[in-house]
């Protein structure tokens, strides 16, 4: 009996030590890895809980799990580092994201990323499986330095290699409906390519002020919000005249959608310029729209894709105009987004937030003729 007894106690630490994770701050990087932190300081990563990101913070305000539950389903991939995530995804618990709680805010801490040991396949979502070793932190780097502050891992993890170590919170995610909400990855066609060499290319400075290298992987993650300029060059825009019109070809050479959030939607403005006059054409829009009944729905509500035009991966989209170009025109195409579709602005009570109404510019091209 006392055998026994034993037993259940050791399980049921193993089972919690599992479960809860602590993680060092992403602020005792940057004492070594000074322009990292830098980057990520002002990346998504450390700015995706509701208190940072408005966006993300209008949808949760709405979300069935916190207005009826109080349980803040998002942290498993908003706020990983937080020390109560295991009450955010238990059932009957209750733990919503707060201002106050420094592991919180952490939101997707550098320790976080860098102890993720291996990721598990799901079909509601992937998951991320942790080390419990402390500061012993996984790295691409074969020729690395001993560290005197963490332990560093440079072989055996796949998923670092492989530069798909974002695919355990970026891969998928289904609702109760069966629906696919967002997706990069949801038959697993990313197994062969690489989300570090696009969103974390090469860049000038060192890795550390411990070891001098040249270059480093950017910690600013290139996306949707920031430093997408660095993607312009996996988007490619030309034109084709015809005798009484033209074409634009815009050819995504990217394993996944130009856009991913059904929230977002893509803009393509074209003009012609003629003896200083511009004629705007009419603006061509790229979009996901999710619902039910025929309606638009919030993510958790919606049951299939009532429109789908947004530009697939490894597609080229053409659009036609019906404009004759004349020898001296110059044609001005500008790529670009808004973060919040502008039909839902008002519904989600983002009208005064920058970040939900302005126009990003992704690319902008001319053709002189």
């Amino acid at each position: 009996m006392k055998f026994i007894f034993l037993l259940l106690l050791f399980l049921i630490s193993v089972i919690a030590n599992d479960a809860v994770h602590t993680y060092a701050k992403s602020e005792e990087c940057k004492a070594c890895h000074t322009q990292i932190y830098k980057e990520y300081y002002g990346s998504m990563h450390a700015n995706a809980t509701p208190q940072k990101d408005p966006i993300h913070k209008a949808v949760w305000d709405r979300h069935p799990k916190n207005l009826k539950f109080e349980q803040y389903s998002c942290g498993k991939c908003h706020t990983p580092a937080a020390d109560d995530l295991d009450k955010m995804l238990t059932k009957g618990q209750k733990a919503l994201p707060d201002a106050t709680n420094e592991t919180h805010q952490e939101a997707i801490s550098c320790a976080y990323c860098h102890r993720i040991k291996s990721i598990e396949l799901h079909k509601i979502s992937n998951t991320n499986i942790m080390t419990n070793t402390e500061k012993n932190y996984f790295g691409t780097m074969l020729e690395h330095i001993e560290s005197p502050f963490h332990g560093i891992v440079s072989d055996g993890n796949e998923h670092m290699k492989n530069g798909n170590v974002c695919i355990g919170c970026h891969s998928h995610k289904m609702n109760k409906h069966g629906l696919n909400v967002c997706s990069t990855n949801i038959d697993n066609e990313l197994n062969a390519a690489n989300c570090v060499s696009c969103h974390m290319p090469k860049v000038d400075g060192s890795v550390s002020l411990l070891h001098e290298t040249k270059k480093h992987a950017f910690h600013g993650f290139a996306g949707a919000h920031f430093h997408s300029e660095m993607l312009t060059k996996y988007v490619d825009i030309s034109i084709l005249r015809e005798i009484n019109s033209f074409k634009i070809n815009i050819d995504n050479q990217t394993s996944h959608a130009l856009l991913l959030h059904p929230l977002r939607v893509a803009v393509l403005k074209v003009s012609v310029t003629r003896d200083a006059n511009v004629t705007q054409l009419k603006n061509e829009t790229f979009v996901r729209v999710i619902g039910a009944d025929g309606k638009p729905a919030m993510p958790w509500a919606a049951k299939t894709d009532i429109k789908n035009t947004m530009i697939k991966a490894n597609e080229k989209r053409v659009v036609k105009y019906d404009f004759k170009i004349l020898k001296g025109d110059k044609v001005d195409v500008v790529l670009g987004w808004f973060l919040v579709n502008p039909k839902a602005v008002k519904k989600l009570g983002l009208e005064n937030e920058k970040v939900a109404t302005e126009f990003n510019i992704f690319k902008k091209q001319s053709f002189n003729f």
